[in-house]
């Protein structure tokens, strides 16, 4: 990251009038932080090269790492991507929501080729979150929408999150609150038999096992990412002298992911407890055991690799 801001950041409460100034500002080719349902992104249309590498540039994110593009619907989907029998009745059962789908790339997209990073495939969902659909609606144009924070980071769920990583890089910041999942997006690759592979876990439980070891096709599969600035040590009881807990169920500790259990609180709880950790004055940050089942598959993932 660079370390002088070069941007006047503005953050502005998510209205009519703000996303038409975040329309404005991606028309020129510019990126803006916009809340989804899962976190807050840094969406820029799709189909500009130079847009995309300022994605690239903001996040300081590899280039070999794809995008995931937002589309407002089906339709709008469907004139990106291949899609067969499978994949139209995923879209059906989980759109607009927390699903990526990794489909054939259509030759006349139109997407930038730095967005898929020169894969054959691309990243696709449609969100559900007002913000970004309002912001769709008015750019009339894909946005490529990564996390908005730098690349490797604790992902945003509030608007001071993204502030805090990207204030000077980025021109506008709309604040519509906390994101109330705050887990990104499940990614289902479909392959052309119909069989669909998990690439990474999220909200979305289709009851499949993620697969290991294959080369990066699509965001969150790096082994390092999500990562706080200081160490984590997972499955702890008890903080040690140094640490910051992270609690949840029976173990609350400094701070806790959802005192009574509850996987889905945990989950939109998760990055935020992240930033609340990592801006503490302890040297390092403990979690509490969460069960791998249904919503603790991915909590757990993104905690495996913020520990890696």
């Amino acid at each position: 990251m660079v370390s002088t801001p070069s941007l006047e950041t503005r953050t502005l409460p998510f209205d009519a009038a703000s996303v038409a100034e975040a329309a404005r500002l991606i028309a020129m080719g510019q990126c803006v932080a916009v809340p989804t349902e899962t976190v807050y992104g840094l969406a820029a249309d799709a189909t500009n090269g130079a847009a995309v590498a300022g994605i690239y540039a903001t996040k300081g994110r590899p280039s070999f790492n794809p995008l995931i593009v937002h589309v407002p619907d089906l339709a709008a989907a469907e004139a990106i991507a291949e899609f067969d029998d499978t994949a139209r009745d995923l879209a059906a059962r989980y759109w607009p929501g927390p699903l990526t789908l990794v489909l054939p790339v259509r030759a006349e997209s139109g997407i930038a080729s730095l967005v898929t990073a020169g894969l054959s495939t691309i990243a696709i969902r449609c969100p559900a979150h007002p913000a970004m659909q309002a912001l769709l609606k008015a750019c009339g144009k894909p946005l490529a929408a990564p996390s908005a924070n730098a690349s490797g980071s604790i992902s945003p769920t509030r608007a001071e999150h993204v502030a805090r990583s990207l204030s000077g890089r980025v021109p506008l910041i709309l604040d519509a609150g906390p994101c109330a999942v705050g887990l990104e997006s499940t990614i289902v690759a479909v392959s052309e038999d119909g069989r669909l592979r998990l690439l990474r876990p999220g909200p979305v439980d289709l009851g499949l096992a993620v697969e290991e070891g294959g080369a990066i096709e699509a965001p969150g599969q790096l082994a390092s990412h999500y990562a706080p600035s200081k160490p984590v040590r997972l499955n702890a009881g008890v903080a040690e002298a140094d640490e910051w807990l992270i609690g949840f169920g029976v173990v609350l500790g400094d701070d806790c992911l959802s005192a009574r259990g509850d996987l889905a609180e945990a989950a939109s709880s998760l990055f935020d407890a992240l930033h609340r950790a990592d801006a503490s004055d302890r040297a390092r940050i403990a979690v509490a055991p969460v069960p791998s089942e249904g919503l603790g598959v991915a909590i757990n993932d993104r905690l495996g690799r913020a520990a890696a």
